[in-house]
């Protein structure tokens, strides 16, 4: 259409040019115009031409891309016709399936019916012959049903009793071993707060023998003795050229006293092998509990502080054995008491108050295992489940700040403290880094799965593992000593080497009864 405008554009411009040229030159511009008018034509029919070739290109394209946008449609058609017929024969064959099933179902269904029947008349003789043999046995013994039924539920219920409480007594058993073995633990793991000065007496003991030969029976055959007794206590048994004496090292105090009750024990008994050493470490850990509460009732005697619960007075026995920056911490604690005393009685407060704030002040340091939080709270807490006086729980949270102070007494505490700890010859940081170090090995051995007890030995140059052989394989004690030694590796700062040892042993034990 765009072509036929063009011609027609141009055959109006000749018409033009040719009127205009006859208007102005006559007979030449009427000549010129019919030149121009016959090229006009003759390209206006050149563009016609081309035009209707192009639209006849155009038609044979289009009609080129219909023909194969049909064939492909006709193509997807065909597969997709292809692809149904195939479904339908499929399910055609499906129903022949499930119509067979059908009439195998309603013949068993048959089937069943018939045998139900059968069965239910023989579940009717049966029903008649129990009858009949139950009355033959009620008459034979003399009984009815009811009546046997309650003898025998009685027969059943004694038996029951008594099996009951076998596993009762038994399971109690388990749980004291159990629970003793825990608190061991606990005991073992919980570290000194702030560690002390390592000085001679408070880090070595020494036993005296009656000769040289009880050595060797200490050590015993290939050193089992000797290797039971320090896995037992965690210590480390030094046996030189020292006559007639042995030494245990051990940096925490109460391991220490129990290894050395247990060797005196030992050497004046005579008899050491690896059961009896156990026996007697047993002992020497009862022993020391009992000491424990004694500490606490000298104590709370040696300040004439009543009305204060035997739990707690047990706890605070064990501030014996807890030493911070080398002062020992009861003794710490009775000091802060006097202090107290003193304080309050020259500004007129009440000084049985005093003194029982002041001894109970630190006795969270021995609750870092059993309660979370800083030693100031755990300890409040501890002694609000045990009834103490609001006051009182007052005095023992605010020491350290975690609380504020509600009265003077309150306030007190922590002067007092600052007072005992501060005094000249009160406290010394000398090795303190070592402890921790001591401390820090000892509680990346207890992190690993299946651990027992750790122990670290030989001043920090040795670390036992003893481990529960139900959770412990052979081989994954191996493993376990590696995991050990790149995790002190990676997580610790010390001189020289660790030696990582792994114990693992296996017993089997039961009861003739």
């Amino acid at each position: 259409m765009e072509i036929i405008l063009t011609a027609l554009v141009g055959v109006g411009i000749g018409i033009l040019i040719h009127k205009l040229l006859a208007n102005q030159s006559g007979q030449s511009a009427a000549k010129v115009a019919k030149e121009i008018k016959a090229s006009a034509e003759k390209d206006a029919e050149n563009i016609i031409k081309e035009g209707e070739l192009r639209a006849k290109e155009e038609l044979i394209r289009s009609r080129d891309e219909f023909e194969t946008s049909t064939r492909e449609r006709r193509k997807e058609l065909q597969d997709y016709e292809k692809r149904l017929n195939e479904r339908e024969n499929t399910i055609e064959r499906k129903n022949d399936l499930v119509e067979n099933r059908l009439e195998e179902v309603v013949r068993r269904e048959k089937n069943c019916d018939g045998r139900e029947s059968a069965l239910s008349a023989r579940q009717n003789e049966l029903d008649e012959l129990i009858k009949k043999q139950t009355v033959q046995l009620e008459g034979i013994a003399m009984m009815t049903r009811d009546q046997a039924r309650v003898q025998l539920m009685q027969k059943l219920e004694h038996e029951l009793a008594n099996e009951r409480g076998t596993l009762i007594r038994r399971f109690v058993d388990e749980m004291k071993h159990k629970c003793k073995r825990e608190a061991q633990k606990y005991i073992i793991e919980a570290m000194q707060r702030c560690a002390g000065e390592c000085a001679h007496e408070r880090t070595t003991a020494t036993v005296s023998l009656p000769s040289d030969d009880m050595k060797g029976r200490i050590i015993g055959r290939e050193g089992r003795n000797i290797r039971v007794f320090e896995a037992e206590t965690g210590v480390n048994v030094l046996i030189d050229d020292t006559p007639s004496a042995v030494v245990i090292t051990c940096f925490e105090p109460k391991r220490l006293e129990i290894a050395r009750l247990a060797m005196e024990k030992l050497v004046s008994d005579g008899r050491i092998h690896p059961t009896r050493v156990e026996e007697v470490v047993e002992w020497a850990r009862n022993e020391i509990d009992s000491e424990t509460v004694k500490a606490g009732e000298d104590a709370v005697h040696e300040l004439q502080i009543a009305g204060i619960p035997p739990q707690v007075v047990e706890v605070l026995g064990r501030l014996k054995f807890r030493y911070s920056y080398s002062q020992n911490v009861l003794q710490h604690s009775i000091e802060v008491a006097k202090l107290m005393a003193v304080i309050a009685a020259e500004l007129g407060l009440n000084v049985e108050r005093a003194k029982r704030m002041g001894l109970l002040h630190d006795i969270g340091k021995v609750l870092e295992h059993e309660i979370e939080g800083p030693h100031a709270l755990s300890g409040r807490e501890f002694l609000k489940r045990a009834g103490e006086d609001p006051e009182i729980l007052n005095g023992v949270g605010c020491h350290h700040g975690d609380l504020p102070a509600e009265t003077p007494l309150a306030a007190m505490v922590s002067v007092c403290d600052a007072l005992s700890a501060s005094r000249p010859g009160a406290r010394s940081e000398t090795n303190e880094f070592y402890i921790k170090r001591l401390e820090e090995l000892e509680a990346i051995g207890n992190s690993f799965r299946g651990v027992e007890s750790c122990y670290a030995v030989q001043a920090g140059r040795e670390i036992r593992i003893i481990v529960d052989p139900g959770k412990v394989t052979e081989n994954n004690a191996y493993a376990l000593s590696r995991d050990m030694v790149k995790r002190i590796e990676s997580e610790m700062q010390y001189p020289g080497q660790i030696k990582v040892c792994v114990i693992r042993e296996t017993r089997s034990i039961e009861y003739a009864k």
